[in-house]
């Protein structure tokens, strides 16, 4: 039976049941209490049956259909749209425990609450109760013999977006796959299909000899492993998966032996193996709430309300959007610039509660699906179309805009393609939304044996046939997109020449903060090349809402529905509803 044809089966054996039971009580309780009970019940399995879903196909059939249901399934019963409830999401708030070999990880309860710490001990279940903080410690443990754990990677990228379209050309081909981040994201041919030594390497010939991608079979030899334990009572336990929660459902989570460092979460933890030999801790919390740790850290709390309320829309959109990222893991989104940056409650300040609170439930929309909500620090001046940054299909909705109140540079008719065009536009400093803001404009010098230092190890990473050069001779842009950011940088080296594409730009250099510069070779007096002048603007992708944009046109008056469809043209904003594809 295929999966999702599984999983609707279990659906509906999940509702039969429930509807059994429902009715029992009704009879029981009386038609006067009936909806009491039922919607409880209602939730509840609609919820079991999310969960179901989630361990198929994450991203297809369940996905769509029943994430919907749990957010939305009392909605109909119960009250307006605006009464929706809060789905239940899984951040990865430390994504790799024990990747050090001493790592520690102390949680502790606020005052006057005690931590409740479930596991697996042989065939029971386990439950300890303490008021005491918890401290997490992982020691490498040595194995009996030697573990052989391997993986076809088929790519190496900078990004999810754009290993997620390598991902899908894959599929295509008829090869299963999975996106990981071990350190950088990864394509790995999918390891419960490829699950043994024969069937790797058949699969590594095969591509090997019909393509001309950079596969390689990631091979590790394993002695010892990292094996997490803590200490209650004078008792040490050691079980791989935990589960810790409180009565009052907050919980401080502290990575370093300074107490101010603490971070305050709500929900619930879990501590679970990840894809990686290590573990990752995952806040299981609902949306509105993880909403407030995010707004205060992406553009604080001192913005305009406005700013805010479009940060929170945006915010919203993005959780619900990309809730297939980490599914390797076996959870959503992280914490970090990777997703959108989730530091818990310890920021959360009145005036961005009220700024989610009264947008609650909004979204961005284009033709009735959840847009991409891609949103950076600040543009340098322009926005980009997702092709200029990402590989993939390019969305209407995200295009080149001029990030300025009025438009005094027609795009259409001075090209930012153009390099002479480029130069102009970069060395122009005022009248733009970010002008006073100090990663508008940029001019970094960097020496070539940086600059090739950072390379060697940006090609390593990738696996590339390049990295072993030993001295750059010279660096061209030699394409430009609509909104000026590059699509390809020439690198002759001694030897070879060649091409860095869209986003890696920004991992191949330390001194980029962006891929909208343009490069100034430098002698510095001598007759031999010193290194090069990165001089460019922005900070970030560049593609959607600048936040600091959305800022100075919040200041100038301009509403969050007007900011939100300056940034992103031709979009509806609509509250969350049943007919709104994820």
């Amino acid at each position: 039976m295929r999966q999702k044809d599984r999983a609707a089966k279990q659906l509906e054996n999940q509702l039969q049941r429930r509807i059994k039971g429902q009715k029992r009580l009704s009879t029981r309780r009386g038609s006067a209490n009936a909806k009491d009970y039922l919607l409880p019940l209602l939730y509840e399995t609609l919820c079991e049956c999310y969960q179901i879903a989630m361990k198929f196909s994450f991203w297809r059939f369940s996905h769509t259909v029943l994430t919907t249901f749990c957010l939305l399934g009392l909605t109909a019963a119960s009250g307006p749209e605006s009464n929706i409830q809060d789905m239940e999401l899984k951040i990865g708030i430390v994504q790799r425990f024990g990747s050090q070999p001493t790592a520690k990880l102390q949680l502790e309860p606020i005052k006057g609450d005690r931590l409740k710490l479930k596991f697996q001990a042989g065939n029971k279940q386990q439950t300890l109760v303490t008021k005491n903080p918890v401290k997490l410690e992982t020691v490498m443990q040595a194995l009996p013999q030697p573990d052989v754990e391997e993986m076809v990677v088929l790519g190496t990228y900078r990004t999810f977006e754009t290993a997620e379209d390598s991902a899908n050309k894959w599929r295509s081909q008829g090869i299963e796959v999975e996106i990981a981040q071990p350190e950088r994201w990864q394509v790995w041919a999918k390891r419960d299909v490829y699950s043994t030594p024969l069937l790797r390497r058949l699969l590594l010939q095969n591509i090997q000899a019909s393509t001309k991608e950079k596969v390689y079979l990631d091979t590790k030899v394993l002695k010892q492993v990292p094996q997490v334990s803590w200490v209650v009572d004078g008792k040490r336990y050691s079980p791989n998966d935990l589960e810790i929660s409180t009565d009052k459902n907050l919980i401080r989570v502290n990575k370093s032996e300074k107490p101010e460092n603490a971070r305050l979460y709500a929900g619930q933890l879990n501590l679970q193996p990840n894809a990686y030999g290590t573990y990752t801790l995952v806040n299981q919390v609902p949306l509105e709430t993880y909403l407030r740790g995010v707004v205060p850290y992406e553009i604080g709390t001192d913005a305009p309300t406005a700013a805010l309320e479009a940060q929170a829309i945006l915010a919203r959109t993005y959780a619900l959007r990309n809730l297939r990222r980490f599914a390797a893991d076996n959870y959503q989104l992280c914490a970090d610039t990777h997703c959108q940056v989730y530091y818990g409650l310890n920021g959360a300040a009145a005036k961005t509660d009220r700024a989610i609170a009264s947008t609650r439930g909004k979204v961005v929309t284009y033709k009735n699906e959840l847009i991409d909500a891609l949103y950076s620090s600040t543009t340098g001046g322009v926005t980009a179309s997702f092709s200029d940054v990402w590989n993939g299909d390019d969305r209407p909705y995200l295009r080149p805009v001029l990030d300025a109140a009025t438009n005094f540079w027609d795009l259409s008719k001075q090209s930012l393609a153009d390099e002479k065009n480029f130069q102009k536009f970069i060395n122009i400093q005022q009248g733009f939304n970010e002008s006073k803001w100090d990663a508008f404009r940029w001019h970094k010098e960097t020496s070539l044996k940086d600059i090739i230092k950072d390379l060697q190890k940006f090609l390593q990473v990738k696996n590339s046939p390049h990295a072993k050069f030993k001295t750059i001779q010279a660096m061209a842009v030699v394409k430009r997109s609509q909104s000026g950011r590059i699509l390809e940088l020439a690198v002759k080296t001694d030897k070879s020449t060649f091409i860095l594409h869209k986003d890696e730009v920004r991992s191949a250099f330390a001194a980029p903060t962006s891929t909208l510069f343009y490069l100034e070779p430098l002698n510095k007096g001598k007759a031999e090349l010193w290194g090069y002048a990165f001089i460019g603007g922005g900070l970030g992708h560049g593609v959607g809402l600048s936040q600091t944009g959305a800022q100075n046109l919040a200041k100038l008056g301009w509403s969050s529905p007007k900011i939100l469809q300056f940034y992103y043209p031709g979009t509806e904003i609509r509250v969350l509803n049943k007919e709104i594809k994820l």
